[in-house]
């Protein structure tokens, strides 16, 4: 069963938009291709200031994902983070209130089409 996850990665403010962009792209294509993903929104919040200094960095280009995976290849996610040096911080974590939000939507959608089909039932009927 696919759950729901957010990832926050922070990568280095020095690179050129460009080359920030290009590992945006790559983590993207790592959810798709190696953890079976798939990614419902991306979210660039660009250059921010840190709360305090991380590594030699005063402050970090930040991107949010939302996407759908399988929880036991989320681990691999981690595992490009760890062997990528322009990504110096990072947090992945699941989603329970998007997929409370999504349950019951599709259980209302459910009950509308069941009610529907029973009043088309008892119109065949009559």
């Amino acid at each position: 069963m696919e759950r729901i996850y957010e990832t926050m990665f922070i990568v280095d403010p020095t690179l050129a938009d460009e080359d920030r962009e290009t590992i945006v792209e790559r983590v993207k294509a790592w959810i798709e291709e190696r953890v079976g993903g798939k990614v419902d929104s991306v979210d660039r919040m660009g250059k921010r200031k840190l709360a305090f200094k991380v590594k030699r960095f005063t402050e970090g280009d930040y991107t949010v994902m939302i996407f759908r995976a399988r929880p036991e290849s989320v681990n691999e996610l981690e595992r490009f983070y760890h062997f990528t040096p322009e990504i110096f911080r990072w947090q992945t974590f699941r989603r329970l209130d998007l997929e409370k939000k999504e349950a019951k939507a599709m259980k209302a959608a459910s009950s509308t089409v069941s009610s529907t089909s029973e009043e088309s039932t008892e119109k065949a009927e009559e």
